[in-house]
């Protein structure tokens, strides 16, 4: 590279995607300077409210996940999700999450059985992002510098240089990487000058989104019914959902809009779409906090790279946010890449290996953007009954059947085993496929799986020991005592492959049919079968660093 870089990797953008882009890369031993407008530790909006089991998992090899755990809704707070005809008014039925304190030995509710070291965790981004910024503040290799601008790059054959300058565009200067990662959100312009196009469905639906702050809205509900994490409403006058942001009186609500309002959003009222949905009168008072308006869509990149500039997050997808949905693709996206780039850098693996990142990423997030469209299509006609808020035997069954009803078409969405679990790379560069096909993905429904590309079954040694624990930073082998995983061991150490082997004396998956299998840092199977020749050892750590 044509003089002394200023860091390995730049990063437009100090968001989720972004500091954890940082926080990984510092891990490896790769220098990272972050751009981000606003100012350190200056709070976010609040918007995603939901860290997915993947993302816990990640956050635990960090080293952070027990920090991120203890904070949002107090210990004992439920993470429920109750449906109720307004925030006071019936409950209809309900989904059990536990409560962050019992997370690891709660046995009730639909995603205590998952086979992970780290369960789901909702908390608010306004609580999960100061942590992250903290821990990039800290990392070693890694420069934030808040309030300030980035304007434009221009790349050449060993490196990118970008144009910053302060917020207030004074002190303009240049800063120069080996790579460039844009996780500047929707609105990127890291996307528009690689010259990306966005392309799906660009309305899906018109949102309110008020945040507003009432301690005494929890007197006004039922105190024999617990608390939740999230509500949904429904009442002839208005649907919505509301979030306890701090579980002590803040309150994230959503107005969705009919086909008709969305022509004039304007035109709603937004105190009296409120307090339909909180079921009160006009004696009650709030404090609005803040407040955004939003559309819903479902926008995909036509491509998330070009040479060393790459894009991740909202800057490459935008979709409905159910359940988090974005946030955490857009930390799966990056740390994919961060993998890729940290071998790289690090000089195992070969540049052309950073192609796996578009072909492994983009076609993930696109089913996901779909399952996404596909569930706010259906909760935007959720067809209520006449006698839902009736009183007497008909209401009772109006709201019994109803109830079940949200409550099946929404667990998949608040339970989505699936989601976090069930994709798998079917047409990567550096994966060795053997011609069996991965089980089906879906939102809701998972099933283990070790053929090439799923992610490997978790489990735990005899002692305790989680797998994923174990993972080395490179590849892990997988196999039961004895399995000769000598000739592996040799070829990766010749060519500098960070690489481990894991045996497993008794209680192995019975997913783990093959005498070795291969496993990347990310859980990602990555070859399976008996032990290789030296010549096939050979051709299989050529395809895996990105050479064949």
């Amino acid at each position: 590279m044509t003089g002394t870089p200023d860091a390995d990797v730049l990063i437009i953008g100090a968001g989720p995607v972004g500091l954890l882009a940082a926080l990984d890369l510092s891990s490896r031993g790769v220098s990272a300077i972050v751009v981000e407008t606003r100012d350190f530790l200056e709070p976010p909006n609040v918007k995603c409210n939901h860290v997915a089991s993947r993302t816990m998992e990640s956050l635990r090899r960090l080293g952070i996940a027990a920090e991120v755990r203890a904070a949002g809704l107090p210990a004992d707070h439920p993470q429920d999700v109750a449906f109720r005809t307004s925030l006071t008014g019936r409950e209809l039925s309900r989904i059990p999450i536990p409560a962050s304190g019992e997370r690891y030995t709660a046995t009730d509710g639909p995603d205590t059985s998952w086979a992970t070291p780290e369960p789901p965790h909702r908390i608010n981004q306004t609580f999960l992002e100061p942590i992250l910024a903290r821990h990039a503040a800290e990392a070693p290799g890694v420069t934030l510098l808040n309030r300030t601008r980035f304007h434009a790059f221009a790349q050449d054959a060993d490196g990118v240089t970008a144009t910053i300058s302060d917020l207030d565009g004074e002190n303009e200067r240049t800063l120069r990487a080996r790579y460039l990662i844009g996780a500047d959100g929707g609105r990127s312009a890291v996307r528009k000058q690689i010259g990306a196009k966005l392309s799906g469905d660009p309305v899906l639906q018109h949102v309110q989104s008020t945040c507003i702050r009432a301690p005494h809205l929890y007197g006004l509900m039922s105190a024999d019914e617990p608390r939740a994490w999230g509500y949904y409403t429904f009442n002839p006058r208005r649907v919505g959902h509301v979030y306890s942001i701090d579980g002590t009186g803040t309150f994230l609500v959503h107005t969705y809009l009919s086909p008709e309002e969305a022509e004039d959003p304007g035109s709603v009222d937004r105190d009296a779409a409120i307090r339909a949905i909180l079921g009160v009168d006009e004696d009650f008072s709030y404090e609005v906090v803040s407040k955004e308006d939003w559309v819903a869509r479902r926008l995909l990149a036509d491509r998330f790279r070009d040479g060393r500039v790459f894009i991740a997050g909202d800057a490459c997808h935008l979709w409905v946010p159910f359940a988090g949905f974005g946030m955490n693709a857009g930390i799966a996206d990056v740390l994919n890449l961060t993998w890729l780039l940290g071998a790289t850098i690090a000089g195992w693996a070969d540049e052309r290996i950073l192609d796996a990142y578009q072909s492994e990423r983009r076609p993930i997030t696109e089913q996901v953007s779909h399952f996404a469209m596909s569930h706010q299509q259906k909760l935007a006609k959720p067809g209520l009954p006449a006698a839902l808020e009736d009183e007497g035997p008909a209401g009772d069954e109006a709201r019994r059947v109803f109830g079940a009803a949200v409550h099946d078409l929404n667990e998949p969405q608040f339970a989505a085993a699936g989601l976090n679990y069930g994709y798998s790379y079917d047409a990567s560069p550096i994966i060795r496929y053997d011609g069996a096909e991965a089980p089906g993905y879906t939102m809701g429904s998972y099933t283990p799986s070790t053929v090439p590309g799923c992610r490997a079954p978790h489990f735990r040694l005899a002692d305790g020991t989680s797998l994923y624990d174990l993972l080395s930073a490179g590849y892990t082998a997988v196999c039961a005592p004895g399995a000769p995983a000598a000739v592996l061991a040799a070829a990766a150490e010749l060519r500098g492959i960070p690489f481990s082997v894991v045996e497993v004396a008794e209680g192995l998956p019975a997913e783990y049919d093959q005498p070795i299998t291969l496993v990347r840092q990310d859980q990602t199977v990555v070859w399976r079968g008996a032990a290789p020749t030296a010549p096939e050892a050979a051709a299989l750590w050529e395809l895996l660093r990105g050479v064949a």
